[in-house]
């Protein structure tokens, strides 16, 4: 039985069947024809057995050297098949890709567009972790983060993955029947609004346009969140005006349960976008990447 070690032997061998002679053999992979006539010969002392006749003009191949050609041709298509099999792990992107993103960005963008990778890439694992915050995501081992706008820290890189962000000012027909309807930015002074509060404590000022300028609003009210949904479900429950994107209230306006106002003051936002280092992109984080863009 042949040993580890003479596998080279066995596959020149198969390669001088293969192109009919020693010469071809040796052209094909370019090592010399004296070389490849010894390392067969050397497989024959080391067997026992003739496997090529050699004549002047031609090979042929002895009964034994037929057996040993079809055994090898065999096992060498085996062990090229497996080899195929490895590329292909190689190409398909795999392991765990974790992202911080809000219950809103996960609804709304990540998971219908994320979804595809359930028959296209099952070999990547998605951690998609709802916080408000804006973490560290290097500090905190996510591979990406997700927010509103482009600006992010350095050494980072920020792919758009939603067209601009629609902001409407919400609340229950109920809420406008004992506080009016508000028709400028002043007028929001008379009403319980709705807060959210960033994860360093500090809430947001409502940004709204008025004659071609930004103006500013600081909600006043008995209730605040960190969370969109939460705020447009506070306004549902009547508990004051919410600023929130108009996707997460479209339903309600559609039926009824909840009323717009001063859509031409609202904000146009910077839609969101999918934030990462710039180094160390593994394949499975690429695909995402490509996957979400716009």
């Amino acid at each position: 039985m042949a040993k580890r070690e003479n596998y080279n032997d066995l596959y020149l061998f198969m390669l001088v069947v293969q192109e009919g002679s020693f010469t071809a053999a040796a052209q094909r992979i370019g090592l010399a024809q004296s070389g490849i006539s010894r390392s067969v010969r050397d497989l024959e002392q080391r067997l026992g057995v003739q496997l090529l006749v050699r004549t002047t003009r031609r090979l042929s191949l002895t009964q034994a050297g037929e057996q040993l050609y079809q055994t090898t041709l065999s096992g060498f298509d085996a062990l090229d098949s497996g080899l195929a099999t490895l590329e292909h792990y190689r190409q398909t992107p795999s392991g765990t890709v974790r992202i911080n993103a809000s219950q809103h960005a996960i609804d709304k963008c990540l998971l219908p567009k994320l979804a595809v990778f359930k028959q296209r890439y099952p070999d990547i694992r998605l951690e998609l972790m709802n916080e408000s915050r804006f973490v560290d995501i290097i500090a905190e081992r996510f591979d990406a983060g997700v927010r509103l706008g482009p600006e992010v820290g350095n050494g980072m890189i920020a792919v758009r993955i939603t067209p601009d962000m629609e902001m409407a000012v919400v609340a229950t027909p109920e809420h406008f029947r004992r506080y009016g309807f508000p028709q400028t930015p002043a007028d929001l002074a008379v009403h319980p609004c709705i807060a959210y509060q960033f994860g360093d404590g500090s809430l947001y000022p409502w940004e709204l346009t008025q004659d071609d300028k930004k103006v500013t609003h600081r909600p006043q009210g008995q209730w605040v969140f960190s969370d969109s949904y939460m705020e447009a479900e506070a306004a549902r429950l009547g508990l004051g005006l919410a600023y929130v994107p108009v996707e997460l209230v479209a339903d309600d306006l559609d039926r009824g349960g909840l009323i717009r106002v001063m859509q031409r003051y609202s904000l146009r936002m910077e839609g969101l976008f999918l934030y990462y280092p710039h180094r160390n992109v593994s394949p499975a984080l690429r695909v995402v990447i490509d996957t979400l863009r716009i």
